[in-house]
């Protein structure tokens, strides 16, 4: 049987919406994508497959599924067919209208009425999400389906995992019904002008800005930017130091100092008992300490074994080595102090502590952030990745096996699935990365003392 192929699917309207150019070079110069990044696509790998586990909201339902991403033809015809034999339940229901492709993540009928059910691997709805749905509603209505009702499936932040994955707690179905309807209009011109992007082959003239990142990241912005002059990019091409405000900011610290980093694993789905949809549970630290200004360096660490929750016994010895006083160095206070407050809240025989903790905190990168410390090779950036070469250049993340959070925590969330051998070498990359984040600060703190 003959068919023909789409023109746009629910993916590249979205690149469309977002900006023709991006369509275009999806289309006719993917050559041009940017390389993949790992960090990413870690976070995309990880964790539960969300759209599977949301089926158990309405088991027993058919699957139109295609059997590659190459062959929704088959999906379109498998959905007809199951619809037909009077399906009640589909799951990747596939629809086209001219030319226009698109699934849905469950179709329900109920008393002969059509809802449907798009699942979102985030805890809200989101204004793209709405967008997303308004073009389903589109194809599948005009496809001869009328929908008596449009949902965002998305998990509920407030769920708390105890036993066994209660999947109707984990979930919220959220109606959209009217925004998508109130859309339409929108979503047929933008059919129409896509479809002459498509039609014409010529490149789009769009100038670069804040729809590069808007709502999701381009994958060909290497491209775009190439030629954007670098001087346009930065706000000063000289260094700034403001040694008064850096001397206010070494008189306050208070010795012993303690330099602590937190890496942490996120599940959308929660793996461990009493966590949430998203959590940040860390699972290792590394802790360099300094007595006095002229004692030797020592370090301390922590890494969970991966098989178990780490949280509790992270917490016992964390705060056996900060003791009772002397400032904490952390490089981004918000993620470490949140990270401490969670553990509070998930341990409250330990609340207390934590927050006499929570107190002698320091954050090491607002003088980046506030250019009371400024170089231009910062790229305007006060990340500790960007902020070390420049100030510490014989100080690299480059020769580690890990070099990237995002990484180090998709690894540690698959230690489970490792042999013992595997798992310990990981563990090793693992403990290497965390120590050289506060060696980082060790070195940058030094730096400032001595301008």
């Amino acid at each position: 049987m003959s068919y023909t192929k789409h023109i746009l699917s629910k993916s590249t309207f979205t690149y469309g919406v977002q900006c023709p150019k991006r369509l275009y070079f999806h289309k006719f110069r993917p050559e041009l994508r940017n390389p993949e990044d790992e960090s990413q696509q870690a976070i995309f790998s990880s964790g539960t497959n969300v759209g599977l586990l949301a089926q158990g909201l309405f088991p027993g339902g058919v699957n139109a599924e295609p059997p590659d991403a190459f062959s929704y033809h088959l999906s379109v015809a498998k959905t007809k067919q199951f619809i037909e034999e009077g399906a009640k339940i589909i799951y990747e229901a596939c629809f086209k209208y001219e030319g226009v492709l698109c699934a849905i993540d469950i179709l329900v009928k109920n008393d002969n009425k059509w809802c449907a059910y798009e699942v979102k691997n985030t805890t809200k709805v989101k204004e793209p999400h709405i967008m997303d749905a308004a073009l389903q509603y589109h194809v599948i209505t005009n496809s001869g389906i009328q929908l008596e009702d449009v949902f965002i499936v998305h998990l509920n932040n407030k769920y708390v995992r105890r036993g066994e994955i209660n999947v109707q707690e984990l979930f919220t179905k959220s109606s959209i019904h009217e925004q998508v309807k109130e859309q339409q209009k929108f979503i047929e011109s933008k059919i129409i002008e896509l479809k002459k992007v498509v039609a014409d082959k010529i490149e789009p003239v769009v100038e670069v800005g804040r729809h590069c990142d808007n709502p999701y990241p381009c994958d060909f912005t290497d491209y775009c930017w190439k030629n954007v002059a670098v001087e346009e990019r930065k706000s000063s091409r000289e260094e700034y130091i403001n040694k008064e405000y850096l001397s206010e900011f070494i008189g306050g610290l208070q010795y012993p100092l303690f330099y602590l980093d937190f890496e942490s694993v996120i599940f959308a789905v929660p793996e461990i008992q009493e966590s949430r949809p998203y959590q940040q549970i860390p699972t290792q630290y590394s802790l360099h300490i300094q007595t006095t200004k002229d004692s030797e360096l020592l370090h301390a660490d922590f890494l969970g074994d991966g098989l178990t929750d780490p949280r509790e016994v992270l917490i016992k010895e964390l705060l056996a080595s900060l003791g009772n006083e002397g400032s904490i160095i952390v490089w981004n206070q918000t993620f470490e102090i949140s990270r401490l407050k969670e553990l509070a809240r998930d341990f409250p025989q330990y609340e207390k502590q934590i927050f006499d903790v929570i107190e002698r905190v320091v954050d090491l990168m607002v003088p980046f952030r506030k250019k009371e410390y400024y170089h231009p090779e910062f790229n305007e950036s006060y990340s500790i990745k960007k902020v070390l070469p420049v100030l510490v250049p014989m100080l690299s993340y480059s020769a580690l096996e890990i070099q990237d959070g995002c990484i180090a925590s998709l690894i540690y969330s698959e230690l489970k699935n490792q042999t013992e051998e595997k798992r310990d070498e990981q563990r090793k990359n693992l403990l290497e990365y965390c120590k050289l984040d506060t060696l980082a600060m060790v070195k940058i703190l030094e730096r400032i003392i001595k301008v």
